[in-house]
This record gives structure tokens, sequence and C-alpha cells, in this order.
């Protein structure tokens, strides 16, 4: 049979049949089988392109029906049954590749990316976040997710992040063990599923950002291993590292760089999701270990110069075609070289998850006694950012990571079996204020904002009656994540660059600073934080001009919860006398444990 003069890899289905491409460059033949020729091993050639690259259009087959490549290596004359590396659906991760429709469905009329400051994240797993009780093995969907996308939105959100949901092994994972890169997790609902939900998110203007992992493939039920028979030193082959560069904490599987076949599959998987399936942005775990084989900042003899080639060429292509879409690097090393322009050399992300916010903040908070509570240490995560742009890293208290992995919520952190007392609802909640005050991308994790508690798990769903016994809480978050995004357009400059701690009081443990974008009224932003167990009637700090500043936020507002002291944080006029090395001063009252947001 004639090569296919149709472009695309994988199965992509045309008017009147289907085009099948494989990469196989150690094959002496390809063929496909399927449910269109009776799983026959040799009524579908494939033609050699000449290139490594093999492809034919059968005319029997249609979308819908289940198909694995065979590969008979040139070298053994081994006869290998395949999965499609670029299976778009599989009946599960050991099962069969499914020819997937065509994408026909558009994205949502009107719909927008917000802008990098206007971001707000939650981040998700669908398989924990609500459960369909239908299964005999409950677990969360891209259907039952829908259905909480309204609440979402109503708390603020216009921004979620899924957990990696490319098909992995088993029904129950985080996601970042995925087999097949381009399928969707059938158990979560699939390809369209996956296209419901963005559609839906969208409709209600709210962005969808994915998880994707280059970083390493597999390592269970994984057919890229040896895909078509050939591999060095007993490893993985074509899309792999053969040698000491495939070393990873997950397995000897990271992906060859160098390869520019295997630069071209991970660059069409990342236009997969931001062309073909619309999502807003991308979210790539661990680049630490694509740019060094053991993730690390400090040893060069390690480093993968493919690796940071790779983070270049794709941050390339979805900057030069999309250039409002995101793409955020999870390194957690503080790397400024990631988030800097390819032109310059670095790996052109977006943003970057901020070590440098979580863990001083985690710090800070949790512990039970105020005396170490390190005023220092806040005003550096506070102050931070890359390349001299605020908006160059995502703060959070919690993520999956932060979560798991030996450590808890933070409620649960700061009071352990007891995540609903009133210190961890204090102290939890004086976290979060400063995620949505400070400058950068505010991200959260699911259930933060109804005090979720103990770690996270992929197989545990969401404890949704504390978004009822907690709703006060829920209201908080509400509240600090109007502000953030300015709806009442009276504290614009919390979505600004303009970041100054004026005021910081080591020993009783409250700090002072000032947000602001362009300046004067309705963009100036005050914001107080106190950090220990007391409250004050009368406080003076600095303010950046005179008149009145109204309290538009006060953490210890006792409809937030009943034992919180509803200490009054008064409006407060300011006054021509100087302090804090600010042009004028006022006093305010605040509560312990407590934020206020002041603005005028």
């Amino acid at each position: 049979m004639p090569v296919s003069t149709r472009p695309y890899m994988g199965a992509t289905a045309f008017d009147g049949g289907v085009t099948f491409r494989a990469w196989a460059p150690n094959a002496r033949a390809v063929c496909v089988a399927g449910e269109f020729n009776q799983w026959s091993k040799t009524a579908s050639p494939l033609s050699s392109e000449d290139n490594g690259y093999w492809s034919t259009d059968e005319t029997t087959a249609k979308p819908g029906q289940q198909y694995k490549f065979v590969v008979v290596n040139r070298d053994s004359g081994a006869e290998l049954w395949k999965n499609d590396p670029y299976a778009r659906e599989l009946t599960q991760s050991n099962g069969n590749s499914i020819i997937a429709a065509t994408d026909t469905v558009g994205d949502v009329s009107g719909y927008g990316t917000p802008s990098w400051n206007e971001a707000v994240i939650y981040e998700l797993h669908v398989g924990s976040f609500l459960f369909d009780r239908t299964f005999p093995d409950p677990h969360g969907t891209f259907a039952t997710l829908i259905t909480r996308l309204d609440y979402l939105r109503d708390l603020g959100i216009n921004v979620i992040e899924i957990m990696a949901a490319g098909e992995f092994a088993t029904d129950f994972s985080w996601g970042y063990n995925q087999a097949y890169m381009f399928a969707i997790e059938h158990a979560y609902g699939g390809p369209n599923g996956f296209r419901d939900l963005v559609r839906e998110a969208h409709k209600r203007g709210i962005a969808v950002l994915f998880d994707v992992v280059y970083n390493h493939i597999g390592p269970e039920d994984c057919d890229l291993w040896q895909f078509d028979g050939w591999n060095e030193n007993n490893q993985g082959g074509i899309y792999f590292y053969n040698d000491n560069r495939n070393q990873t904490p997950w397995g000897m599987n990271r992906p060859d760089y160098g390869r520019n076949e295997v630069q071209q599959y991970l660059r069409d998987n990342a236009l997969r999701w931001t062309e073909q399936r619309f999502v807003d942005g991308l979210r790539w775990d661990g680049t630490g270990w694509i740019r060094n084989i053991f993730g690390s900042n400090d040893y060069p003899p390690n480093d993968i110069p493919d690796g940071w080639s790779l983070m270049q060429y794709i941050n390339n292509e979805i900057r030069g075609r999309q250039p409002w879409k995101f793409s955020i690097a999870e390194d957690m090393q503080q790397n400024e070289w990631l988030t800097r322009d390819t032109d310059a050399g670095g790996a052109g992300f977006t943003a970057q998850w901020d070590a440098g916010f979580v863990h001083p903040v985690r710090a800070v908070i949790v512990p039970g006694y105020d005396d170490g509570r390190d005023m220092g240490t806040m005003q550096r995560a506070l102050e931070l950012r890359y390349n001299g742009d605020a908006f160059r890293r995502v703060i959070y208290t919690e993520s999956h990571d932060e979560d798991a992995n030996g450590s808890a919520r933070v409620p649960e952190e700061i009071w352990p079996g007891n995540a609903d007392s009133y210190f961890s609802r204090k102290r939890s909640t004086l976290g979060a204020a400063l995620v949505f005050t400070a400058p950068g991308i505010p991200m959260i994790f699911q259930g933060q904002e109804f005090l979720e508690d103990r770690y996270f798990r992929d197989d545990v769903e969401l404890d949704w009656s504390k978004a009822v016994r907690n709703a006060g809480i829920v209201d908080l978050y509400r509240d600090l994540i109007r502000l953030r995004r300015n709806w009442f357009n009276n504290t614009r400059g919390l979505r600004g660059q303009g970041m100054h701690l004026h005021h910081r009081n080591d020993a009783d443990k409250l700090i002072a600073f000032h947000r602001w974008d362009q300046g004067g009224p309705g963009d100036d932003v005050v914001v107080v934080a106190n950090f220990a167990n007391r409250s004050y009637d009368s406080y003076s700090i600095g303010f950046p001009r005179e008149g009145l500043w109204w309290v538009r936020f006060n953490s210890d507002y006792a409809g937030y919860s009943p034992d919180f002291g509803n200490r009054r944080g008064y409006d407060t006029v300011a006054g021509p006398g100087g302090r804090d090395a600010m042009p004028c001063s006022g006093n305010i009252g605040i509560g312990p444990y407590s934020v206020l947001i002041l603005s005028q």
C-alpha cells in the first residue's frame, strides 16, 4: 500500500477512512491490526516513508474502532503488538488504542484567557474532587467536576489547574505515572469528557491549565518501551535515553530529548492540548528532571542540554502561536533562568511555582510559638520576584505536593488531629490572606477554602460537608479572591507590580506593606498582617496618602467564624505626620493572627 500524503501522527480520521502513521526506524515491517480487519496482522500494512516513519490510509477503518500497531523488528524478526504512542483514547492503559473522532468542536465564542495579573488558580485532582458513586469503585470524573464549576466561579476562581490526567495505570493515581500522554484517562471520562469540561469551564469564564509530564514516561503499561524492538544496554529504546541520562526517581524512563523525533513527539503533545483541546496553558511537572539527571540546580556535569533545548523549543512554539497562553514550570529551586526569555538563554516559561514563598510562609505560620516567627523571612517571601516581574511566580500555601509526601494540609500541620481548632483556622487563613495580597499569581488547592484536613490522597474524596460546616471560611476566601481581582474597583493595586514592605515589627510580629499598580484612590492598598496571638486597639503605621482609608477586609470578622474575636478593624484617617518612611500615618485596630486590607 502507498504511503499516506496526509499529515499527522497516530490515527487520524478523514472522510472515507483513517490515516495511520508511526515512527519505527528499526522495523522491518509495520502493520495495523484492529476491529476493521478482524485483528489481522498482515491485512493492513504501513509503507515506509524512508525516514523511520511508516504510514497508510486505511479505508475500512473508522472512529470508535480499536487497533494496535504490529511492529516487526528488522534484526530479530520479533513481532511486537504496540499501542499507538499518539493514541488519543484507549480502552485502558493496558488495553487497546481507539480511533478518536476528528476534533471538530471549537472553543466557546467570546471567551478569553485571563491575563497573568488577573489569574486566580484552583489546583484540583479530578479523581478525588467529587465522586461519582454509581461506579463500583467510586471516583471523580470530568462530569462530576462540571457540576461544581458554578461553585468555583462564585468563589471567584477564574483558572482551574487539572493535575495530570493522561492515561495512567489503574483507575486511582495522582496522574504523574502516565503511560500515554495524548490519551485522556478513561476513568475520568476520556477525551469527550475532557472536551465537555473545557467547554463548560470556558462558558463560565474559567480557564483550564493542564499538567504535562515530560520528565519521564510510565513506567507501568508503557508500550513506548522498546517500541520497535531496538535498545542499548537493555534500556528503553528509541523514545528513551539508553545511557545514564535515563535515570529518574520514577525509573529508567527519561525521554531522549536529543532525538528530533522525540522532541517533535513532546512538542506535538503540548500543541495538542493548547490548540486542539483549547486549554489555556500547561503546567510542567518536575522541570528539574528535564534539565538535569538528578533534578539539581548546582551540578553542571549532570545537566542535560537537550532538555533545556526542549523547554525552549516548546515554549517558543506556544508563545509564537498563542502568546496569551500560560506555560508554568514546577521546578521548586528558584532558578531565574526558567522564566527568562529564550532569546536571553532562558527556558521561556511564563511563571514558576515558587518555593521561595510556600516554604517560608508555612515555616512561619505553622509552629505553635509566636517567638520564633521570623518577620525577616516573611519580608523576603513577600518581596521575592523573578526577572524583576512579580507575575513570574505562582504563590500558594497548599498544593498536592505540599499536602502529601509526609506532610499534611496547613490546618492539620498547625494542630495535628485538631484541624478545626481556632488556631488552625486563624493561622491557615492568615497564610491564605498573604497568598492573595502578595505580588504573584495566587493559587489554592482543592478543599483549602473549607479547611479540608489531613493529607492529600487520590482515592479519598474531598469532604464536601466541610463546605457547609465551614461556610464562613469559604466566604473569607471568596472575599479575598474578589479583592485580589478588584471586583469592586477599589483594590486595583493587588493586581499590580508595586510592593513595599514599609513596617516590620520583629518583636511583636506585625508587618504592613503597600501594594499598587498606578497608584491613587482605588489603586493604593495597605495590608497589615499580625502574626501574634494578641490584638491592638490602636496601632500606628505609615500610609502612602492622606485621607480616609476604608477597611475592605478584616480576617477577624466573626461572620467568618463565630469564635473569631470580631476585633474592630476600623476605617482610619491618615494624617500628614510621616512614619515608616511613608509621607503619612494613621492608626489601625487588628485582632490576633489577623490581616487587614485597606484602600481609599
